[in-house]
């Protein structure tokens, strides 16, 4: 199978790299050139010019990107990437369902639109560990499966278009809300003169621990000694998105709208291209 990839940061990167070691004949396109053709030197395969021109040359582009407005620019428009002869496109970022309706609704006759993102950070990435949340049935999926299992160590079908964005939306939700909740037991504990390290390894030990506290433990311990994996102005956004999709559906989600304001809070305090993991550090401060 003839693979495009569009989108490589840190996530996308990965995923790129497990794709060709899986052995799919791949072809890369980045906004930043640069990145895409060293990934590319690096991989052995070929750099497109242009998201068409991509489009051209693949029988499934795979699109790993930040947001609807950077989706909208890869996919529309003369030079786009349903400009060119591709029939299935995989977007695997964090999209809101709108977006991904519209995608649907603008593809050309003939193409199918699926909305598969991915829980995990970049370490599950590197490690083709993500769980990946496909808006589509199985039949859908099938075709896709080697694709899938390049990357990933479990896709689930949720039936719909739009279902895995809705999904990733409420996962990446309890996931900001634990960061939030960790950042504020760990404040507890240290004004009560307990160590930083003690605290956290209760913590990890507890029943309350979720597998991404585990790999992020060495950030919430010492953010500064290790890379960004995901930013604060990327969690802000996601709650947005989310927080505009509950207001539309009419569910309350009064937990979420307060970590979005703290996360709103915190970036414009200077934490926005920071790790998420530094609101510990943002509540350390206030409680100060």
């Amino acid at each position: 199978m003839r693979a495009g990839f569009a989108g490589l940061g840190r996530m996308g990167a990965h995923m790129a790299r497990n794709l060709s070691r899986a052995g799919f004949e791949l072809t890369l396109w980045n906004r930043t050139p640069d990145k895409a053709r060293a990934l590319a030197d690096e991989l052995g395969c070929a750099v497109a010019e242009s998201p068409r021109a991509l489009s051209d040359v693949a029988d499934v582009v795979v699109t790993m990107l930040a947001d609807d407005p950077s989706s909208e620019a890869v996919h529309l428009g003369p030079d786009g990437l349903f400009a060119g002869g591709t029939r299935t496109f995989v977007e695997m970022g964090t999209m809101s369902p709108d977006h991904i309706a519209r995608l649907v609704a603008e593809a050309p006759a003939g193409t199918r639109v699926i909305d598969a993102p991915v829980s995990g950070a970049t370490q599950a990435a590197a490690q083709a560990q993500l769980m990946i949340m496909a808006g589509c049935d199985a039949v859908t999926a099938a075709p896709l499966k080697p694709l899938f299992d390049a990357m990933g160590k479990q896709t689930i079908c949720l039936g719909a278009s739009g279902a895995g964005a809705v999904m990733k939306l409420a996962v990446n939700s309890l996931i900001h809300g634990i960061n939030q909740t960790l950042a504020e037991a760990m404040t507890l504990a240290e004004a009560a003169g307990i160590a930083p390290e003690a605290a956290f390894d209760v913590i990890e030990a507890s029943a309350a621990c979720a597998p991404m506290l585990k790999y992020r433990r060495p950030l919430y311990l010492d953010e500064a000694g290790h890379e960004v994996t995901f930013t604060v102005a990327l969690a802000r956004k996601d709650m947005e998105v989310t927080a505009d999709l509950a207001r539309r559906l009419g569910t309350d989600m009064p937990q979420g709208l307060s970590t979005l304001d703290i996360l709103k809070q915190a970036e414009a305090k200077g934490f926005g291209a920071r790790d998420m993991a530094s609101i510990l550090n943002y509540m350390r401060g206030e409680s100060s």
